[in-house]
């Protein structure tokens, strides 16, 4: 290859690599698997070292990746959390064990698993718990004290006081866990997180503590990055200080100083980790001693003492027998392939999803094909690809009418995916009334899936309204339904009524409308009838609202069965007035960034202060950005805002801002 065309392949690779490592680490929302991902960082390494000339500082070979979001404040890591170099043969650890030996002749190793979920530090002052950071870009991270704390596994308190300990560990979702919120957000129609991964990242980065407590996090602490006041020497020796202290540890490990032994291990471990309850993505080799360790040092983004063998994702081929389409509840069609059965990541799969009518024709998928299927992150199935199509075999036809309710199916403006818009389909509607219930909506406590079954298959709900119908003897006529289980259950009925309005156009299940756009409206508008009476213009005006969520809005209240289902909620008494503090004016239409530590505001509440004002908090400065909230250590931010000649208040200046009184 030349030296323009391996110049124009590292940009398109680059391209490529900070696209899809944005989705990843930023967006938790991966479009390509890790493997996938890894050949094209291998790519450009490898391009990299034969035209030398093509490395900049900003490649993705050069730094850590990671970016902060703007909802959490920075934190400065006291001990920065490096990133480990990736090796994807036996091969290559022995040639990490050969490089290593060329300065530390004989080395004792560490080999543990390598666990697959967020990377997080720990700080404790005194033997209590104090702060808790992401890696982000491995220098500075983001402050999620709030949400690490409902960790049920993370000591608040330590078994014996240390004056000030770091500790570096990896918050993860077990399968278990994982597993149980895909299939609750399948039945809520909701976009499913990926793998166990990005559910631990995307669960761990909320904005309200309750949600991370709820999704069952979990963590392995697997690193001891500062201790005063003690001398430990080695690494296996500081993972069982820190076990001691009341740490929850990686599961195991191995000492060894045989490279035969290590490369034993690794092999062990990936043998063993479809058994686990929890995902690995690999297995890492560490030098176990500090001395030899810091004689061996480090690159600009790895340490030279330990490496992170990858395991490669196991595929199989298997017969696509049949295929079964299922009625979601938004109305979407799912086709799901049904195959002979394989075992995959050492259970025994069956089907996988086939997304939509564009995947089967990517693919001009027949039945009897020969296809390629994997567990996407180990856990969820999945068809990759077509090996061969039988002879005569006709490409699979998706349906014309809904497999519920007969009534035509439609393809939406914009959308890959087939839709029954009959209001009144069946599978809709239980969907519906489970959505209507649940936690992040009308908040039923007591009526989930098995309730929400019985009530429909009984014919006693077709709908959210005829909930506030139901009667003490209609209950006991559910399975397990005694007089107290089934007046509890009235009782969390009749004080949903009380609801605030943003809880019930969410409880809706509007298209494209999700909780916090749910809010959005309801705070906006004030009342439902406001928000029935406005069009896609007034809709769109909604900072972060677009012409699609607007459109949503609009179709759903113009159908007829909107309309008779509000009509019966306010006759039952279900609020439909937004019950929060009316919005100010003072910031109304500006554009403001919060950027550095502020003396008495936290991020958070600097940026709640502005929209509560009618601005917008955003994290990012622009010509359009009206201020920039400064505090110390503000960075790039500040600098940027300075080259555009965006205005810059201290704190102080920001709060005499939103003062009643006028300023002096």
């Amino acid at each position: 290859m030349d030296f323009e065309t391996a110049a124009a392949r590292v940009r398109e690779l680059r391209a490529q690599i900070d696209y899809h490592s944005k989705r990843y680490y930023d967006e938790d929302a991966p479009e390509i698997e890790d493997d996938a991902f890894d050949a094209l960082t291998r790519e450009l390494k490898a391009l990299e070292e034969a035209f030398p000339s093509l490395v900049t500082p900003d490649s993705y070979t050069q730094r850590v990746h990671g970016e902060l979001s703007s909802l959490f404040t920075p934190v400065t890591h006291a001990v920065p959390l490096a990133s480990l170099q990736d090796v994807f043969s036996l091969s290559e650890v022995r040639d990490f064990d050969r490089r290593v030996r060329e300065t530390v002749p004989h080395p004792t190793y560490v080999v543990e698993p390598k666990i697959d979920g967020l990377s997080i530090a720990l700080e404790y002052r005194d033997g209590k718990f104090v702060r808790g950071a992401t890696r982000g870009d491995g220098l500075v991270g983001e402050d999620v004290t709030a949400n690490l704390r409902g960790i049920s596994s993370i000591p608040t308190t330590l078994t014996k006081p240390v004056a000030h300990l770091i500790v570096r560990g990896e918050v993860y979702m077990p399968r278990e866990s994982f597993a149980a919120l895909v299939e609750k957000q399948q039945q809520e129609g909701e976009k499913t997180f990926k793998n166990p991964r990005n559910a631990a990242a995307g669960s761990l980065r909320q904005k309200d503590p309750a949600v991370t407590r709820r999704r069952c996090l979990d963590i392995f602490v697997f690193n001891l990055q500062l201790i005063e006041g003690e001398t430990v020497t080695a690494h296996a020796a500081s993972l069982e200080r820190l076990k001691a202290l009341g740490f929850h540890m990686i599961p195991f490990y191995t000492v060894t100083d045989d490279i035969e032994k290590a490369v034993a291990e690794i092999e062990r471990i990936g043998e063993v980790r479809q058994t686990l309850p929890f995902d690995i993505d690999g297995a890492v080799i560490k030098v176990d001693d500090f001395a030899d360790r810091e004689e061996l040092g480090e690159t600009s983004k790895f340490p030279k003492w330990a490496v992170a063998f990858k395991y490669p994702p196991e595929e199989k081929e298997t017969t696509l027998l049949d295929v079964t389409v299922a009625v979601g509840r938004t109305g979407v069609l799912t086709p799901t392939g049904i195959f002979e059965p394989v075992t995959l990541a050492g259970t025994t799969v069956s089907r996988a999803t086939l997304h939509n009518e564009d995947f089967i024709r990517q693919f001009g998928l027949c039945i009897g094909d020969t296809i390629q299927v994997r567990k996407a992150g180990d856990i969820i199935p999945e068809v990759i690809g077509v090996v061969h199509h039988p002879e005569n075999a006709e490409p699979y036809q998706m349906p014309t009418v809904c497999p519920s309710c007969g009534a035509p199916v439609v393809h939406l403006e914009d959308e890959a995916a087939l839709r029954c818009v009959n209001p009144e389909c069946p599978a809709q509607s239980l969907r519906n009334i489970i959505h209507f219930a649940s936690r992040d909506a009308m908040d039923i406590d007591g009526l989930g899936t098995a309730v929400a079954t019985q009530l429909v298959e009984k014919d006693l709900v077709h709908s959210a309204a005829d909930l506030y119908d139901l009667t003490l003897e209609q209950l006991l006529t559910l399975e397990k339904f005694k007089e107290k289980s089934a007046t509890n259950l009235l009782h969390a009925i009749e004080n949903s009524k009380q609801n605030n309005l943003d809880k019930l156009l969410f409880g809706f299940g509007i298209r494209n409308i999700g909780d916090k756009a749910a809010a959005l409206l309801a705070e906006h508008f004030g009342t439902l009838e406001a928000i029935r009476e406005a069009d896609i213009e007034k809709i769109s005006e909604i900072d972060g609202f677009g012409g699609v969520m607007g459109q949503s809005v609009v179709e759903f209240f113009a159908k007829d069965g909107t309309t008779d289902l509000i009509h019966r909620l306010a006759d039952a008494g279900v609020n439909m007035t937004w019950k929060g503090e009316p919005k100010g004016d003072k910031l109304a239409g500006m554009t403001l960034v919060v950027t550095g530590t502020l003396e008495t505001l936290s991020r958070n509440e600097a940026e709640a202060l502005i929209v509560k004002n009618g601005g917008k908090a955003s994290g990012s400065v622009s010509k359009k950005t009206a201020y920039v909230v400064a505090g110390t250590a503000a960075g790039s931010k500040l600098t940027k805002a300075q080259a555009l000649g965006v205005p810059v208040l201290t704190e102080e200046e920001f709060l005499a801002m939103l003062r009643d009184e006028p300023e002096a």
